[in-house]
């Protein structure tokens, strides 16, 4: 056991090295560095902040223009038996983005790069709504029918603008199927510690490693993760169109009651946020460029817009017209990060244990949050903290059966043979179980994490030139939609 021990920990101590070197190039070499203000910027975020400018810009700021539309279009209920609805769309994608990284990743941003942070998430998310909007409108232009279900997303859309290269199509299948295999750990370990933390805020005792508690919530979990990847996209669907709001709203109104209980901190909140933007904190490093780089690396976990990921559940929808997904998914950039993220904000920073406990820093990231959690709410902290640890673990669930799907859809890119699809099932399994194994070994989340951000960057690299490649198509549609709609 200390062997395999031993040997997930090198493997993730050189991931961790890789991610950090990949996501804060070219900032890490000297003569860059000392380049006034874009010394500070790494090339990933100038890559997906640039991007989200430029389509902004050229769709003459659509995610403005047209986010009611978005709403109205999720507000009608819509029978479909061809696809899925737009709204179950949105609730796949959701179940993707509003994941653990809504709660972990801001609170670890905060942690590295101070208040600040939060801002800079705020910026990568408008401009990421236009960029959203543009990935999810290409990929309603190339879907494809299969049976009465529709497909599509980054492979296929990839595929189309590239000359029809099936070269193409099947490396980026390929692609999104290692990127989900690398997100997957990470997910089965949220999912395991949100048991943890749950019995330990009502018996007030850290639960063993070695608890047959864990043992019996590793097995259910990784049952549950069987029955979704020998499902289809139907049942997944089935299962997130009612875990999503169940978990999105408690969550909402929880950390909401806390906020208007400390409603003097208010004010307090946004200074720090706002200075913290441009003048961060000596204890955090106190460069610009660490605040930058970390909220658009946790705001593109989160968030997703750039990836490619969201593509998938976009091409699913059936809707009237293409631009309509494109709305619909600007839509849960916003509720993702304009939301959600900002709630998480709010506890970690109003809970101000980032100024008076030295210690907060060398917690977990699900500690922190706690920590601060409960430093609002003194008098109901048991009760508070497990509502938000069960939404906690429902978020890593749904996360974790969007992936299943996806994985699969992208499987069926590749080939159709029962034995591949079944080993993607199968491997979907596997690295759940491996997930589950670094928490039960001790690991932190944050080694996982480097696992998740090398696959993010890997897909942003592949996603964002194809959509400058295929931009003229989302313009051409856009323009038609402009005109219908006046």
């Amino acid at each position: 056991m200390k062997y395999l021990s031993d040997y997930i920990g090198f493997i993730l101590d050189s991931l961790g090295t890789l991610s950090d070197l990949m996501w804060n190039f070219p900032t890490n070499i000297q003569w860059y560095a000392e380049i006034p203000v874009l010394g500070n910027l790494s090339f990933v975020s100038i890559l997906l902040i640039g991007s989200g400018i430029y389509f902004s810009l050229r769709l003459k700021f659509v995610q403005i223009r047209y986010f009611s539309r978005g709403i109205s279009i999720l507000k009608k209920r819509r029978q479909t038996k061809t696809g899925i609805s737009p709204l179950a769309s949105f609730l796949l994608s959701t179940a993707m983005r509003v994941g653990p990284g809504n709660i972990l990743g801001v609170t670890g941003a905060i942690s590295v790069g101070g208040p600040g942070t939060l801002f800079w998430m705020w910026i990568s998310a408008f401009f990421g709504m236009a960029t959203a909007y543009t990935e999810s409108t290409l990929s309603q232009i190339f879907k494809e029918r299969k049976g009465n279900e529709y497909v599509g997303g980054l492979a296929f859309y990839g595929r189309k603008l590239i000359n029809g290269s099936a070269v193409a199509g099947i490396f980026l299948s390929l692609l999104y199927i290692v990127y989900a295999l690398l997100c997957f750990p990470a997910q089965g370990f949220n999912t395991l510690s949100a048991v943890g933390q749950v019995i330990g805020s009502v018996t007030g005792e850290n639960l063993q490693i070695n608890s047959p508690v864990y043992l019996i919530s590793a097995t259910v979990l990784v049952l549950i993760v069987a029955f979704a990847s020998f499902g289809g996209i139907k049942r997944v669907t089935g299962m997130t169109n009612v875990l999503v709001p169940v978990m999105a709203v408690v969550y909402f109104l929880t950390v909401a009651i806390l906020v208007s209980i400390n409603y003097d901190k208010i004010p307090w909140f946004f200074q720090q946020v706002l200075a913290g933007a441009f003048h961060p904190d000596g204890i955090f490093g106190g460069a610009i460029g660490i605040a930058i780089t970390q909220g658009v690396r946790r705001g593109l976990m989160s968030n997703e817009a750039g990836q490619g990921t969201m593509t998938m559940a976009s091409a699913a929808s059936d809707v009237k017209h293409p631009c309509d997904q494109g709305c619909v998914q600007s839509v849960g950039v916003f509720l993702d990060t304009m939301v959600i993220c900002t709630l998480s904000g709010f506890v970690v920073i109003m809970g101000s244990q980032w100024l008076s406990d030295s210690s907060w820093l060398q917690m977990g990231k699900l500690d922190m949050f706690i920590s601060s959690l409960t430093s609002l709410s003194p008098s109901i902290s048991t009760v508070t903290s497990v509502i938000v640890s069960v939404c906690f673990g429902l978020f890593a669930l749904t996360c974790l059966l969007g992936f299943v799907s996806f994985a699969e859809i992208s499987a069926n890119r590749i080939s159709r043979e029962k034995w591949f699809i079944n080993s993607v099932r199968i491997a979907c399994i596997v690295v759940t179980i491996f997930g589950i194994l670094t928490d039960i070994a001790g690991y932190d989340l944050a080694s996982l994490w480097n696992l998740s951000d090398i696959a993010n960057l890997l897909l942003v690299l592949c996603n964002i030139p194809l959509l400058y490649i295929g931009f003229r198509h989302v313009l051409k549609a856009t323009e038609d939609y402009d005109h219908h709609r006046n």
